[in-house]
């Protein structure tokens, strides 16, 4: 497994066409497909890289291209409801709907898939939108099966916003999600609802005892926008508050994680003020999560997450691991990316795999 070391700018905003990536969990089933165990990196067939990412995939039509564009709308009797992610279908099915050419890069992508579905059987697709890295995330984080996790239960959570900014005033530089209004003086008050939603509706998923019950409460919560995207504000300020952490421990000369070093060694964010305004401030806005910074999104949710990075199939960074040193007590959430950009939801283990 592969923890990136010189992302310096590796650039991950998202494009909603080409998608791809994570995983979620849910009840095992028996695998359909031959295979038994395969390591979370899996066997490389030798001789086979995915060529640069921008080569295209000339067999689809373009209006089918256009349609990857859309935003995810799945109809539910005469009323459409927008999906943040879609429902499940078979992994290998997803794959030849989406890379049915013979160019290099589909065959790369088939292998990269053949390799995943010899633990997932089925794959969710998620919807693009410059969120995708934290829908991915936070959607598989809080429909697995376990208790709430402690970092939200501390009380002094609900404190930090006021905290932070009467002590940081650059903070209320924060651009609010584009579902939002509201004057840069509501700021504490907006971010401290978005807390408390993140933490009564976590907590309500806890409480529920069946993975088809709380995955049904997962995919509810994630189809009401005003809802969804007030979580995305409370997982931006839990990754800035993680930032302002890891430099001021940094500046006072005590150890830190090496990719917070790398964090702060780009132009565009030397301390936690230029992180804000010029990478957290475009989430949701006009770009995604670059590579270093999905390891802050992982030290803020206090979750393990791994990458299937299908366009690095054949190569060390197959399977990436954000962080590699985490906590033995962190959770693990999975999830697959094709291109670096986008992030879909790898579903239901296989049964072989996981016994």
């Amino acid at each position: 497994m592969h923890q990136p070391g010189a992302w310096l700018g590796a650039g991950c905003a998202e494009t909603p066409a080409r998608e791809a990536g994570s995983a979620s969990p849910g009840p095992a089933r028996p695998a359909k497909r031959e295979g038994g165990k395969a390591a979370a990196g899996g066997h490389l067939w030798p001789g086979t890289r995915c060529p640069a990412e921008h080569e295209e995939d000339m067999y689809r039509a373009a209006d089918e291209i256009e349609k990857e564009k859309e935003l995810l709308v799945h109809d539910r009797g005469a009323s459409e409801t927008k999906l943040s992610v879609a429902p499940e279908m078979d992994i290998m099915d997803y794959c030849k709907k989406e890379w049915r050419s013979n160019t290099q890069k589909a065959m790369c992508m088939k292998k990269g898939y053949e390799e995943v579905a010899q633990r997932f059987t089925s794959i969710r697709r998620v919807r693009g939108d410059n969120y995708c890295a934290l829908r991915a995330t936070l959607f598989q984080a809080m429909s697995q099966l376990a208790e709430l996790p402690l970092w939200l239960r501390d009380p002094e959570l609900m404190l930090l916003p006021e905290k932070l900014i009467s002590k940081y005033s650059w903070i209320r530089q924060w651009k609010l999600g584009l579902k939002f209004d509201g004057r840069s003086e509501d700021l504490v008050e907006k971010i401290k609802a978005s807390l408390i939603l993140l933490r009564k509706k976590w907590a309500g998923l806890a409480e529920m005892r069946t993975a088809e019950a709380r995955q049904m409460a997962c995919d509810e919560l994630f189809s009401s926008e005003e809802e969804e995207y007030s979580l995305y504000e409370a997982v931006k300020f839990l990754m800035l508050n993680r930032a302002i952490e890891l430099y001021d421990d940094k500046e006072k000369g005590k150890d830190v994680p090496f990719f917070s070093v790398l964090l702060f060694a780009r132009d565009t964010s030397n301390d936690p003020g230029q992180l804000l305004r010029n990478h957290l401030n475009q989430v949701g806005h006009t770009g995604g999560l670059e590579q270093v910074e999905m390891f802050l999104l992982a030290y803020a949710v206090r979750h393990t997450i791994q990458v299937y990075r299908l366009s690095k199939y054949n190569t060390e960074e197959f399977v990436t691991v954000y962080p590699t040193d985490a906590p033995k007590d962190w959770p693990v959430v999975t999830l697959i990316a094709e291109d670096d950009r986008h992030y879909n939801i790898p579903v239901r283990v296989c049964e072989e795999t996981s016994l």
